[in-house]
């Protein structure tokens, strides 16, 4: 990898772009940022100061303090922390404030697979790849469920489908940076793929861009 370049990777919860993010910036060397991360430590701040979540002064100052070289994917993948942070996303502020953090973040050497709702639109509009992984609700309601019974919890496949789709309409309705394909962005759609294929399918994208930018 000779180049510092971006790597944008966007789509609904459940679609896989969080495990390719992964590894797509392994393979490549690259920096890795799952900018959900970033509204969920805004959400778990507020839930653990016992703070309503539209409280606006108090979300921006989370915002502000967001460490993004210390982001314990641990604590913050719990579900209420999730949902809260959909509802915290929907703060202008509060994104405008993430989304700069994010782009200084995509800026450092050698490079970055960023990962979220609004990357290749918003955060990094100028990035090298944009993706936008997606898959029917009902396949990654399946994964979750599936994901819930490996960890020996259990769970109804109607209630998880019912919150994604909450989930997705919150997502792409609200007014600032809504969930949406960049013009731009290569389709890749998981429903019925592996995430071995899904991952071949990227670097191909990936490889053939290099490719392109080595003979220029």
């Amino acid at each position: 990898m000779t180049h510092t370049f971006t790597i944008a990777i966007d789509g609904p919860a459940g679609a896989g772009k969080g495990t390719l993010a992964r590894r797509l910036a392994d393979h490549y060397r690259l920096n890795l940022l799952d900018t959900g991360l970033t509204y969920r430590a805004v959400a778990h701040k507020l839930l653990e100061l016992g703070l309503p979540l539209d409280n606006v002064s108090a979300a921006e100052t989370a915002a502000r303090q967001v460490d993004l070289s210390n982001l314990d994917r641990t604590v913050l993948s719990a579900h209420a922390v999730g949902e809260a942070a959909s509802k915290v996303a929907v703060i202008p502020t509060v994104r405008r404030i993430l989304v700069e953090k994010q782009r200084e973040f995509a800026k450092a050497p050698p490079g970055a697979v960023l990962d979220g709702r609004d990357i290749g639109t918003v955060v990094c509009p100028d990035a090298d790849i944009k993706l936008y992984v997606t898959a029917s609700a009902e396949v990654r309601a399946l994964r979750r469920l599936a994901e819930i019974e490996s960890m020996g919890g259990s769970a109804d496949f109607a209630t998880i489908l019912a919150d994604i789709e909450r989930r997705d309409e919150r997502d792409m309705g609200r007014a600032d940076s809504p969930l949406k394909p960049a013009a731009d962005a290569h389709l890749l759609d998981t429903s019925e793929m592996a995430i071995e294929a899904a991952f071949l399918a990227a670097m191909a994208i990936v490889d053939d861009v290099l490719a392109k930018r080595s003979k220029a």
